[in-house]
């Protein structure tokens, strides 16, 4: 594992982190949810981010992207994760690229690809189907029709779902729910008729829909990888998706963390600052080594996807769990440590904790990764 970033890594860390922080900081996040933006997100930002070759970066060259690894888009994530970006980077470039580089057809790839690196394509993974996160707890239905498919159920908690022009669904040709055979996965098209989309708006601000599958066709060619087999697919997917979302989440706990920093350095009590008080020093100090732990486990497991490792399943839920346990803890402390104007609305420091809530329950919580890791490793 390179903790020392190369070159061309260290250009794209600086050009992602100048352009976000002056075109989508925390302010952009308050705007969107005080308008009720109808996307959740702004669609020229998200264009412009585009143009700087952000949502096209694990997509390979011949595909319009820049090839550049998940090490790449985890430097991009991790500094969105900084300014709460809003924008369609892990449910798009992150999870349903992933999806297609791992199971999708020469000809789903050539189709898809490009208009994901473009910028004119938003993709959504529909797959939970109630409150918590389970991958193999799937009923909806795929049922053979010629030499296609009609798709019934109902989907929960897919991000940017209602905005989404492809949909990818995952859905049940055999078995029971709680089985992992069985699964297959469709590219189905968002407006496709049966298909019904409402929006929510999380804690966070963020985007989620509920989607409604009613007697939806699907051809044999929309079919993502082979029939029956689509939860190896899915599950290695979750894999890249979990470990980028802990490069997001590291971002937003480290600047929840130096905020907090400046605080106690600033705000006086008793005629001195509070950060000279030595018990809000100690946990200052937790914090730190918390996060530098957290730095860790995110460099690897990005490493782990780029390397092409056996144990990326393992990389992934350590570094959820990881990383999911120490922004819900710090971003309660930065809250707390900044006192009364920390809960109110106007302060930005109750966004990060809002987020952390949220970013934690997202491809399974730190229960469940570190429940799955024990598995994994065979405690």
């Amino acid at each position: 594992m390179g903790f020392v970033l190369t070159e061309e890594q260290q250009i794209l860390r600086d050009s992602a982190k100048g352009f976000i922080a002056e075109k989508s900081p925390v302010t952009e996040l308050r705007r969107l949810r005080d308008s009720n933006d109808e996307n959740g997100f702004d669609t020229g930002l998200w264009s412009q981010m585009a143009e700087m070759g952000f949502a096209g970066i694990i997509i390979p060259e011949e595909y319009g992207g820049a090839g550049f690894g998940y090490r790449g888009l985890g430097l991009v994530l991790e500094e969105a994760g900084r300014t709460l970006a809003a924008s369609p980077l892990v449910s798009t470039s992150l999870l349903c690229a992933s999806a297609l580089l791992i199971g999708g057809s020469e000809d789903q790839k050539k189709a898809l690809l490009p208009e994901i690196a473009s910028g004119s394509l938003v993709m959504a993974l529909a797959m939970d189907e109630g409150a918590h996160h389970n991958p193999a707890n799937i009923e909806a239905s795929a049922a053979k029709d010629g030499d296609g498919y009609v798709l019934n159920g109902t989907k929960s908690f897919v991000l940017d779902g209602h905005v989404a022009g492809k949909l990818i669904v995952a859905a049940r040709t055999s078995g029971a729910r709680g089985n992992t055979s069985g699964l297959t996965l469709f590219i189905v098209d968002g407006d496709a008729a049966g298909v019904t989309r409402k929006r929510h708006i999380m804690v966070d601000s963020r985007n989620a829909a509920e989607i409604t599958l009613k007697d939806v066709k699907v051809a044999a060619g929309d079919v993502l990888g082979r029939a029956d087999n689509g939860f190896e697919i899915l599950s290695e997917t979750l894999d890249r998706a979990r470990i980028g979302l802990a490069a997001e989440m590291l971002g937003s706990l480290q600047e929840a963390y130096e905020r907090t920093i400046e605080y106690l350095k600033e705000r006086k009590q008793f005629g001195v600052v509070i950060g000279s008080f030595q018990g809000l020093k100690h946990r200052a100090a937790k914090m730190f080594c918390d996060i530098e732990l957290c730095k860790s486990v995110v460099a690897d497991a990005l490493d782990a996807i780029d390397e092409r490792r056996n144990d990326i399943a393992q990389a992934a839920s350590l570094a959820k769990a990881r990383v999911g346990a120490a922004f819900n803890e710090i971003s309660s402390e930065a809250v707390q440590m900044h006192g009364g104007i920390g809960v109110t609305d106007e302060y930005e420091i109750g966004f990060f904790l809002k987020r952390a809530r949220v970013a934690d329950a997202t491809f399974g919580n730190v229960a469940f990764h570190s429940q799955r890791y024990a598995e994994l490793e065979g405690y």
